[in-house]
């Protein structure tokens, strides 16, 4: 049995066939897909530290933050869900310092599959992580921008015409068409652009296909609150995105308890 107990982080993944994840809890570092079909047991016992600061906090904001570091912290910036609010490139910025290496920086528009087709942004170094954050099964990059805010502005426009947003329930379920090919919204949506927008469109890529460390899929699914329960055990049967399937039923959003101390065992 292997037992391990520490702050949890999102996990970390490895763009293989399939994917490989690691649960992050404190400095420890552990892969999981070997644990597929392994008991597995989660116990949380009330303490929450900063992801940011360290703190004990009571609540945590933004999936880790204290409440003082979700409203300094640059990493928790309104444009960090909404790019096109990006002010870096004026200047403005709640450490600027961070913000040139995280806005001020290459930027990707993209199409994904997660529960249907979703158009994002991301970082040019975040790339397949985001993808594989969300669960897409496939992906495709259409628009490079110097900067957060003008790939916030692409985005803008094109979530007039497909989603911003994933069903979670669905991806998890895997209820979704894996047959819809991006290329031909990719055109159908840069034709939507103003023609400044349009220098930033990349017509040359290519999907990249992502594949799950998961052979069966729910019906249906059932989110742990560990807010409410505080520990479960079961099967651990997959896993996708940042969640874990445990009896093909429950899942377990391991990113939305960043911060969170807990004890993991395996076996």
């Amino acid at each position: 049995m292997i037992k391990l107990e520490g702050n949890i982080k999102k996990m970390q993944a490895e763009n293989k066939a399939p994917i490989q994840y690691s649960m992050v809890l404190s400095e420890q570092i552990i892969p999981v897909n070997a644990h597929i079909g392994s008991t597995i047991s989660l116990k949380w016992g009330g303490i929450i530290h900063c992801v940011k600061c360290g703190n004990k906090t009571n609540k945590s904001f933004f999936q880790g933050f204290c409440y003082p570091c979700f409203i300094n912290a640059p990493e928790s910036s309104e444009c960090i869900l909404k790019p096109e609010l990006c002010q870096a490139h004026e200047g403005i910025s709640r450490d600027m310092e961070w913000s040139k290496r995280h806005c001020l920086s290459n930027h990707y528009v993209y199409l994904s599959l997660t529960s249907g087709v979703k158009v994002g942004v991301t970082r040019h170094t975040q790339i397949p992580t985001r993808w594989i954050d969300q669960g897409a099964i496939k992906a495709l990059k259409i628009a490079q921008t110097p900067n957060r805010y003008l790939a916030g502005a692409i985005e803008v426009t094109l979530k007039n015409f497909v989603s911003d947003r994933t069903s979670w329930q669905k991806m998890l379920k895997n209820d979704v068409d894996q047959t819809i090919d991006l290329y031909p919204y990719r055109e159908t949506l840069k034709e939507n652009l103003s023609q400044d927008l349009k220098a930033y469109i990349l017509n040359e890529e290519t999907e990249q296909l992502l594949e799950y460390p998961t052979t069966q899929y729910p019906e249906k699914i059932k989110s742990i609150n560990f807010d409410k329960v505080g520990e479960h055990e079961g099967i651990l049967t997959g896993i996708k995105g940042q969640y874990i399937y445990i009896d093909n039923q429950y899942v377990v959003n391991m990113r939305k308890y960043s911060g969170y101390y807990f004890q993991i065992s395996f076996g």
